[in-house]
């Protein structure tokens, strides 16, 4: 049975059920919940809470303008967004195992790619962990290898890939 689910627009109130589904998803890169919140006050067309039927959040997706070629570091605040950044940086997309298999990754991932391209990016980001390049690469994006990044791809683990993907003008 496929289980129904819905995205929204977070907000503050839902960071604590945030929290807990990056504590699941994600133990292995803590972060504080003023990291959410700030990405939340940046960006809120680029924070969702996946949700059920009754409404118990299942995953969310925590994204935001970031130039291209620069990963935020793990745990960080951003403190402002660079004026004139022309990429959309997806921090983080979670779904516990009940949110997974209904199709709603891909769906949400397909909408910040056109909430991206309407602000006027040229294209897409993210740290691909936890064994998901596979599915980043089915979402469009491709591996890039840049020295330079290195050492902030170590910070999450030796599997950590950058990823990006071309938005169409």
């Amino acid at each position: 049975m496929t289980r129904e689910t819905a995205w929204r627009l977070m907000a503050p109130a839902d960071l604590p059920a945030v929290m807990e589904v990056a504590a699941v998803v994600h133990p292995d890169y803590p972060e504080d919940e003023a990291v959410f919140a700030e990405r939340l006050r940046l960006a809120p067309s680029g924070c969702h809470v996946l949700s059920d039927a009754q409404g118990v959040p299942l995953g969310y997706l925590v994204s935001h303008p970031w130039p291209a070629g620069a990963i935020p570091a793990l745990n960080s605040l951003l403190g402002e967004i660079p004026p004139g950044t022309m990429n959309w940086y997806i921090h983080d997309l979670a779904l516990l195992p009940e949110g997974r298999g209904t199709g709603a990754a891909g769906h949400i991932v397909a909408w910040i790619a056109e909430e991206a391209a309407r602000a006027g990016c040229a294209g897409l980001a993210l740290v691909a962990v936890n064994g998901s390049t596979g599915f980043w690469r089915r979402q469009g994006f491709r591996q890039v290898h840049d020295p330079a990044l290195d050492r902030k791809l170590a910070s999450y683990d030796d599997a950590a890939r950058y990823m990006r993907r071309d938005l169409q003008g």
